[in-house]
């Protein structure tokens, strides 16, 4: 490159090229010096990339469902349940998770009904999908480039680049491989529209695809303006044909932008954490953005399924945020400065923009500022850059060490990738590689707490929640949290302490009043317990499991008058819960209103045909009503489910 660079940074210029020779593909081949021909791309060269693709991604197939998203898509997803017409329309016709991506949750709606929840086949299909892509972006690139080597290189970096596992090996992610492959199929079949003379057959299957590629993912709404990119790119005047035939293009991104924000809207996910921060850290934080995605195309490294936004220290970011600013004016200045290769820089930077544009977080959504899945299509931009490079300046002044880099990459690549993969296997490896690569945050100590809590590990969970704690003291949702391991733990003392500090910080915390309000029953505080059951019902008066709680304590006490009534309102409130039913049932038991009794254990036994203890309370129920025939009948069916009780009571009264 040559040519000194003007003091200010030109706007992107409207290229003139060859008006056909550079977008008919079979012209490339042999033309335009040796590069394809020296070079030995053969036509099998992309077959090889997806062989070696599959191999590499084959190890996604071992891979589990995981509970970061995976359980609500899958697991626990309503609309996959209904396999009709109607939970077609369902899925169609409805928000969920605070996004619209009816087409991808249908690929999930047929697996999980052919499949259930065996992992194995979404894995498959996600691996597929990412081999599909690759091939498409061979494709693509080599009808826009005319150069089969810059295909095949812009191929292999998109299929082996580390920061792309997170949109493979993750189910989730089936949205960004899925809306990738309408996307590229929308981009090929415009650039055929281009070369084939403008037949309109082309524009219009491009239009569907972009269509089927909304209806994945609403990412895809940048593909308008890809496209006048791509025209501008090469040589095609913007005039009124050119612009009007986007029409229909940017009405669908309108539309689909719209809705994408109102599902977001639906479910909360657009905060306001960027309040707290000053405009210029907001100036800052999306600088480093950029430059974080630049840095990681060639120095992939960090990785995480989280990057955090950045805490403020003192009112100040740390130092590499501010110099995020310099470096990406470098980059500018490369870019626009004048050389021979101006055109494929300026491409290829624009290309990485729009498409990533909608992931900048202008309007924020979620606690991460950066994510690697979202470079999966911008990527293609700037791996252009690389491929043009090669196969206009590279190739022929320094071949041997340009493969020779260029092989070097490969390896690295393909190693990070495939460790990266194996990352993806269980929670268990992704929490602790979350711990690992935020080992100063402390919801990374929280979010791998909660999975060991589940999971049983009470000590673990334990450990991580006081690390938390220790990262940031403030925030009181995390005492909350301890203060139930504690009480899993059987620590009530500082079960209560935890439960104090999370009120103290969260003075309306309605759950964290119940919480306590039971250990302090379990202290033999019965006064303080029920003052925070009443707190926690003034909080929330539809709160069913405090009033049965207080229900309890009054029983206990020997106020049957007080706590009949709670119990019978828990029930109204929910009328699933079977703890107030149990409870209602022993008190109308000992008051002798047997017919009472029996009555809530009927609906327990709607609830839980299989409790064995259930039939053995009602047994004894009708005992007390001189029903030994009934009595014997429940105790007959306890003892069928292994209650012993049961057994003593039918060998006395059932002979």
């Amino acid at each position: 490159m040559s040519g000194k660079a003007k003091k200010n940074i030109p706007t992107i210029p409207s290229f003139t090229v060859p008006k056909r020779e550079n977008i008919v593909v079979k012209n490339s081949y042999g033309g335009q010096g040796n590069n394809n021909v020296s070079f030995g791309i053969t036509k099998w060269a992309p077959v090889a990339v997806l062989v070696f693709t599959g191999l590499l991604y084959y190890k996604a197939l071992s891979g589990g469902l995981t509970i970061i998203d995976d359980d609500f898509y899958i697991t626990k997803n309503p609309f996959l349940r209904d396999f009709s017409l109607h939970g077609v329309k369902a899925i169609f016709t409805s928000f969920y998770q605070t996004n619209y991506h009816p087409l991808t949750t249908l690929t999930f709606f047929f697996e999980y009904n052919w499949f259930g929840l065996d992992p194995l086949p979404y894995h498959l299909l996600n691996v597929l999908l990412h081999l599909v892509n690759t091939w498409l972006v061979f494709k693509v690139v080599e009808q826009l480039s005319g150069k089969r080597l810059t295909a095949i290189i812009v191929c292999i970096l998109f299929a082996i680049h580390p920061l792309h596992v997170e949109s493979v090996a993750w189910i989730s992610e089936r949205k960004d491989v899925l809306y990738s492959m309408f996307y590229l199929s929308a981009l090929l079949y415009y650039l055929r529209y281009l070369d084939s003379r403008f037949q309109t057959k082309n524009l219009i299957t491009a239009l569907l695809l972009f269509l089927a590629s909304l209806f994945s993912k609403s990412a895809a709404v940048t593909l308008p303006v890809l496209l006048i990119v791509i025209d501008i790119y090469k040589g095609r005047k913007l005039n009124t044909k050119s612009l009007t035939e986007k029409v229909p293009f940017l009405l669908l991104s309108l539309f689909f932008g719209i809705l994408a924000i109102l599902s977001q809207r639906s479910g909360g996910a657009i905060n306001d954490y960027a309040s707290s921060y000053s405009f210029i850290n907001k100036l800052f934080i999306f600088t480093s953005a950029l430059s974080f995605y630049f840095i990681k195309l060639i120095a992939p490294s960090g990785f995480s399924i989280l990057h955090y936004s950045p805490y403020i220290l003192g009112g100040t970011l740390r130092w590499y945020y501010y110099l995020s600013l310099p470096f990406l004016l470098i980059i500018g200045w490369l870019v626009a400065r004048r050389s021979s290769f101006r055109k494929e820089m300026i491409f290829g930077v624009c290309f990485f923009l729009v498409t990533i544009s909608v992931m900048l977080q202008i309007i924020p959504v979620g606690s991460a500022y950066v994510a690697e899945r979202y470079t999966y299509i911008s990527y293609i931009g700037l791996f252009y850059i690389i491929g043009q490079w090669v196969s206009d300046v590279a190739i022929n002044k320094w071949r041997n060490i340009v493969i020779g880099v260029f092989a070097v990459f490969v390896i690295v690549y393909s190693y990070q990738t495939w460790d990266r993969i194996g990352v993806w296997k269980d929670d268990t490896l992704l929490f602790n590689d979350l711990v690992d690569s935020n080992p100063d945050i402390y919801s990374s100590y929280l979010f791998r707490a909660d999975l060991r809590k589940t999971g049983g590990d009470l000590q673990g969970a334990l450990e991580d929640y006081t690390k938390s704690i220790t990262l940031n003291p403030e925030f009181g949702e995390t005492y909350f949290k301890r203060a139930r391991t504690y009480d899993a733990l059987g620590n009530i003392p500082a079960a209560i302490s935890d439960y104090d500090k999370a009120i103290q910080m969260i003075p309306d915390f309605t759950e964290a009043y119940n919480s306590r309000g039971w250990d302090n029953f379990q202290s033999g505080k019965a006064r303080a317990a029920v003052n925070d059951f009443n707190k926690a019902i003034a909080l929330d008066a539809n709160y069913a499991e405090a009033y049965n709680n207080r229900g309890w304590v009054y029983y206990q006490a020997g106020d049957i008058k007080s706590a009949i009534p709670d119990f019978s309102k828990a029930i109204a409130l929910l009328p699933n819960f079977d703890k107030p039913y149990y409870n209602r049932a022993e008190i109308k038991s000992k008051t002798g209103d047997f017919i009472g009794a029996i009555e809530d254990y009927n609906i327990l036994l709607k609830l839980h045909p299989d409790d064995g203890g259930t039939y053995y309370r009602r047994g004894m129920a009708f005992l007390s009503m001189k029903n030994n025939k009934g009595a014997c009948a429940d105790w007959n069916k306890a003892i069928e489910l292994g209650n012993k009780d049961a057994l003593q009571m039918a060998g006395q009264y059932c002979r």
